[in-house]
């Protein structure tokens, strides 16, 4: 397979040669060899140049794949007793992150100096293949992929506006309600504009008319210059509910907590920095009172 990968991406048996440091001879068997044992011609052969065929171009795929997975089960095994080190590439959304990413992170770095680690906090999902990270953590039910993904926790979406609003336009009671009212819509949370209820009565959907949609922490500021309700995360959101800054309000009325997931890929989850990382960080989370569904 390394031989046929080194051929197919150089289009050429000598310069698969030279790269693996192999005579031509040993090349051109090896790839003899490889097409009898399946039965199907993988390359086709001029004086000119090496083409690969239909067959050969997904056996090409499936080759890489497969020695990806090999280099990373050595590494794994290699590296299961050793030290972390090397490079770690992180995302969380970016209150989220700041919150309850960092302090682990921080705590991982005094413990294993040797890392080095790139932390990504954006209100956007992140692709963890295409942007080489290797581990994230989402909020809200995950799309299926290839990923790997740890349940650490579940949040609550709860409508919030300060006290002073509230005694000022008054109190919703129902989430038609809503529509009277001015409305702040926070990105990667309320940023459609049709929000759904659950909870007391039927599910409902109500359509919204934001004043203003922004991201989360700037959100988290307008509503609490009383410009009007915003729907946050409960966790985004602790401090100032415990302070009396910030009131839930329908809280009768709220959909289903969402799941926090710690994502990794599958390839990258046996290096020992990786591997260390989401123990600290799914512990980290799980001891969080707003993990398990509190405001």
């Amino acid at each position: 397979m390394r031989v046929f990968v080194a051929v197919g991406e150089q289009a050429s048996f000598a310069s698969a040669a030279r790269q693996l440091n192999l005579s031509p001879a040993a090349v051109t068997r090896a790839i003899g060899t490889l097409e009898t044992q399946l039965g199907v011609l993988l390359l086709l052969r001029t004086t000119r140049n090496v083409r690969l065929t239909e067959a050969g171009r997904r056996y090409l795929d499936d080759s890489r794949d497969i020695l990806a997975k090999i280099a990373a089960a050595n590494e794994g095994a290699a590296d299961m007793n050793a030290a972390p080190k090397g490079h770690l590439s992180v995302t969380a959304s970016t209150l989220y992150g700041k919150s309850f990413v960092m302090p682990c992170l921080v705590e991982f770095l005094k413990q294993y100096p040797e890392v080095e680690v790139s932390a990504h906090f954006l209100d956007r999902n992140v692709n963890l293949v295409d942007e080489g990270i290797d581990v994230a953590v989402r909020i809200g039910h995950l799309p299926d992929s290839s990923l790997r993904a740890l349940r650490v926790g579940q949040v609550r979406q709860v409508l919030c506006a300060t006290p002073e609003y509230l005694a000022r336009n008054g109190v919703p009671q129902h989430p038609a309600e809503l529509q009277r009212h001015t409305i702040v819509a926070a990105t990667g949370v309320s940023s459609s504009v049709e929000w759904k209820f659950g909870g007391a009565g039927q599910p409902t959907t109500v359509r919204m008319k934001p004043c203003l949609t922004v991201a989360s922490d700037a959100a988290i500021d307008a509503v609490l210059t009383g410009l009007g309700i915003c729907r946050l995360l409960c966790c985004q959101v602790a401090a100032e509910l415990a302070e009396g800054r910030l009131k839930v309000i329908l809280s009768d009325y709220e959909e289903a907590p969402w799941p926090v997931h710690i994502v990794h890929r599958e390839s990258n989850f046996g290096s020992s920095k990786v591997r260390n990382f989401i123990d600290m960080l799914a512990a980290s989370l799980r001891a969080h009172p707003y993990m398990n569904n509190h405001a």
